[in-house]
């Protein structure tokens, strides 16, 4: 039998309306069904599960004061507690194990930089939050306390060794998990009319879904534009939240009267697959969208881009399609494929298929499996060199 782990698990910041955060909740989860005591080290902990926090939370104006002073003073709180494993979901030194659910923050920087100019390129270049941030990520991969990282995708497990030379035994390919039970197939009978009476979409119209946060970044631009070249008949639904929705609001009608609709942020997305017939996510750079994973169980084809960790998964014309972020000729050809209703069905099915094996209890086995592989390694006495 198993003995149980204490993990303390670092994430700054916990909503309800992001992926990551929402991979820690079902990670922890995963982790209590195999018997692991876990303790959340956060700014704020509002969880009614019963699951211990610790509560770091200093002062601060601005990002940069923010990141520096969480990191100070979860190193602070951790050092004295008896934890088996400390796990951060931050680029924060002070770990065992680091999960890079957020990626690498220098290939983010690169692909942001296909869309600037120049200058904004020089202000990237010198903002001090960024320069803060590569620095802890450096300090990060060096630390010689850093066991193991859990990557979400190969592609980030590639873009570490690349950037920063980590050996590959380090580094720990675990895909999140999804609950095929809650994100099903059947959510279309039991959501997709009334979504679509809510927004004025025809019940007939092919639907597209795009669901995240942060719009410039997740490759809403290129999929507005895209819309341009799609059937008339055919709807856009996009949840989430950004600064600038407004912006966005205006260009959508400009490029698609009528047929775009934003729903803001929303605390449930099953409702929204439920109603759409693909998903759509062309984003510059995501080492593994959740999203993604949750529209593949619910039964429906993803089209998004090679720097989504998501990628992986698809097999191009099979079960959705993977194109460059910014080819958005490739995009509406996808995207037109995708309004044959019998074809958005079949490749539905296939995406569901192949994302079953994903469960949580897959996720929370080998979680646990790492753990107890490195607290074995941990234990192995050395054994001494002999002179000859």
């Amino acid at each position: 039998m198993r003995q149980p782990i204490h993990i303390a698990l670092i994430r700054q910041r916990y909503t309800a309306f992001g992926g990551a955060e929402r991979f820690v909740a079902r990670a922890m989860g995963a982790l209590r069904e195999q018997g692991a005591e876990l303790t959340v080290v956060t700014r704020r902990w509002d969880d009614q599960s019963g699951t211990p926090a610790l509560v770091c939370n200093p002062f601060y104006l601005g990002s940069l004061w923010r990141d520096m002073g969480f990191a100070r003073c979860v190193c602070a709180r951790v050092q004295p507690q008896a934890f088996d494993l400390v796990q951060s979901h931050e680029r924060i030194a002070c770990c065992d194990i680091y999960r890079a659910g957020d990626g690498v923050h220098r290939e983010w920087l690169r692909q942001r930089s296909r869309t600037l100019g120049a200058l904004k390129r020089l202000a990237i270049a010198v903002n001090p939050y960024h320069r803060y941030t590569l620095a802890a990520e450096r300090a990060l991969f060096t630390s010689p306390r850093l066991k193991a990282v859990i990557c979400n995708s190969r592609m980030v497990r590639d873009e570490i060794m690349q950037h920063f030379g980590l050996p590959q035994t380090k580094l720990h390919v675990i895909y999140s998990g999804v609950d095929t039970d809650q994100f099903h197939p059947g959510l279309r009978h039991a959501h997709r009319d009334g979504v679509r009476a809510r927004y004025g979409i025809p019940p007939d119209a092919p639907l597209f879904l795009f669901v995240g946060s942060g719009f410039e970044r997740k490759g809403v631009p290129a999929l507005l534009s895209a819309m341009q070249a799609i059937p008339g008949e055919a709807h856009l639904l996009i949840v989430g939240r950004d600064k600038k929705l407004a912006a966005f609001q205006r260009k959508g009608q400009n490029i698609a009267a009528g047929r775009v609709h934003f729903t803001g942020p929303q605390p449930d997305p099953k409702p929204f697959y439920g109603a759409a017939d693909a998903f759509v996510l062309p984003t510059l750079y995501d080492p593994f969208p959740n999203v993604a994973l949750e529209a593949m169980a619910a039964g429906l084809p993803v089209v998004t881009s090679y720097k989504s960790g998501a990628a992986e998964l698809i097999r191009d014309g099979e079960n959705g399609f993977v194109c460059d972020a910014l080819d958005h000729e490739r995009l509406a050809t996808s995207m037109r494929r995708l309004c044959a209703r019998a074809t958005a069905r079949q490749m539905g099915e296939a995406a569901r298929h192949t994302v079953e094996p994903l469960t949580l209890d897959a996720m929370g086995e080998k979680l646990l499996n790492l753990y107890e592989e490195l607290l074995a390694a941990s234990r192995r006495p050395c054994v001494p060199m002999h002179a000859a």
